[in-house]
């Protein structure tokens, strides 16, 4: 079979995509992507182009972006880029630049596909990635799911060029005479990909020269232990992890009988990518640490007194809410907030709504979530009380006392734990003559 047949025979197998479906093609300008762009252009589906410009090289982004451009216009092809200043996001996100970049083109890819009606992404990677990423999971004690590489079609990301070998994709970009731009960061071995590239993998050629291909007939292997595996345990993980909202919540009791079996609690956790030394750690501490916070790269898992609850990690800036005194209402996360004024001093037992001595106020006034070592004075109390006991008072677990709002008043002093407290300071009194009144929802 010829290139082109050898594509579609891999894409029909794999249930890649429909012929009339609409595909959005990622594409950097490095010699895989251009390669598929190619291929796929060639064979006559309906295909656009997204190009990231991640502002990383300099002037070698903008030369790789208009090579993509250029290519786009020559062959009719839809063109779409977006700029990104990714340093200073993975700054502000406390990530690294690798992360960032990943995290910022997969987002906008799925917004792209959305706003255009694209059916699918495509990717460019080819048969090397594919085992690069397997022996990446082995150096860092990766169980049967991180050895079944990158699968060829996830949701509606596809990656048509996983049949290629990396001396192939070489070969054929020459003899079809496809323009690219290598990314000169590819051929540093301080990144680990790269080492596995170009130092490990040229070593196993020398001892079998068919490397890939009987590597990749392992990673069929590994795949088909790892669905047997997971005939067992899905039941078990659908039974043990009920899904609420925004979090997996996991009954202690429930898993107490599996506790001690760390390869089946490393099954059961396997989505969230908690490594085995941090389960031991929760083994340990099943019992005695409640409050306790296990993290993965992705998510965090909370030890709670009668449950385990886990959560994907939120990168966001610290936000803040501004009241002026001229709001009338105002929104601060999952919260709205009405703001209004009254002679009225009478006192209101509820929670959700603040009346405060107006007159004590100074504006702006912010809204914003708890920090590590907010202290306020509450009401009916003559001394000072940090926000963490009165979190732990209120059994308020780690998650839930992140997007607690609290009000915050110009000169610094917190007037309000909303929906717990009020400060001592700001309650209304004899010599109050104006209310300011900030309801919660």
């Amino acid at each position: 079979m010829n290139l082109l047949e050898r594509l579609t025979f891999f894409i029909k197998d794999n249930s890649l995509f429909e012929a009339d479906d609409k595909i959005l093609l990622t594409v950097s300008g490095g010699r895989d992507s251009m390669l598929l762009t190619f291929l796929l252009a060639k064979a006559g589906y309906q295909i656009a182009i997204a190009h990231c410009n991640f502002k990383l090289r300099g002037a070698e982004s903008d030369l790789d972006e208009c090579l993509v451009r250029d290519f786009a216009e020559t062959h009719g092809i839809p063109f779409y880029v977006r700029h990104f200043d990714t340093e200073q996001i993975a700054s502000e996100r406390g990530i690294s630049i690798q992360m960032a970049a990943r995290e910022l083109r997969y987002s906008w890819f799925e917004e792209l596909r959305e706003a255009l009606s694209f059916d699918k992404i495509a990717v460019a990677q080819h048969l090397n990635d594919h085992i690069e990423t397997v022996l990446l999971n082995l150096s860092r004690g990766t169980g049967l799911q991180g050895l079944q590489g990158i699968q060829a079609k996830r949701d509606r990301l596809i990656r048509p060029l996983l049949f290629l070998k990396a001396e192939e994709v070489l070969h054929y970009v020459q003899e079809y005479q496809i323009p690219y731009r290598d990314d000169q960061s590819n051929f540093s071995t301080k990144y680990a990909r790269n080492k596995v590239r170009i130092d490990i993998i040229p070593q196993f050629k020398k001892m079998q020269p068919d490397f890939e291909r009987i590597f990749e007939q392992n990673i069929a292997h590994f795949k088909e232990s790892y669905a047997l595996l997971q005939q067992f345990i899905t039941p078990l993980r659908n039974d043990l992890f009920i899904k609420e909202q925004e979090a997996w919540i996991i009954e202690k009791e429930k898993l107490r009988n599996h506790i001690t079996d760390l390869p089946l609690l490393y099954e059961l956790f396997s989505p969230f990518c908690f490594s085995k030394s941090v389960l031991t750690d929760l083994q340990s501490c099943f019992d005695k640490e409640s409050g306790r916070l296990f993290q993965s790269e992705g998510y965090d898992l909370l030890l709670d007194r009668d449950f385990l609850i886990i959560r994907e990690k939120e990168y966001k800036q610290e936000d803040e809410t501004i009241i002026t005194s001229e709001t009338k209402s105002v929104s601060w996360r999952n919260y709205s907030f009405c703001c209004d004024y009254s002679h009225d001093v009478s006192i209101v037992p509820d929670k959700q709504i603040a009346k405060i001595d107006a007159n004590l106020l100074i504006f702006p006034l912010t809204l914003r979530a708890w920090k590590t070592g907010d202290y306020f004075y509450p009401l009916g109390m003559t001394g000072r009380k940090k926000l963490s006991d009165l979190f732990n008072n209120y059994k308020v677990n780690v998650f839930e006392k992140g997007n607690v709002p609290i009000l915050i008043n110009g000169n610094g002093d917190i007037i309000w734990v909303a929906n717990y407290q009020l400060d001592n300071r700001y309650k209304i009194s004899g010599n109050t003559n104006k209310v300011f009144i900030l309801s919660c929802k």
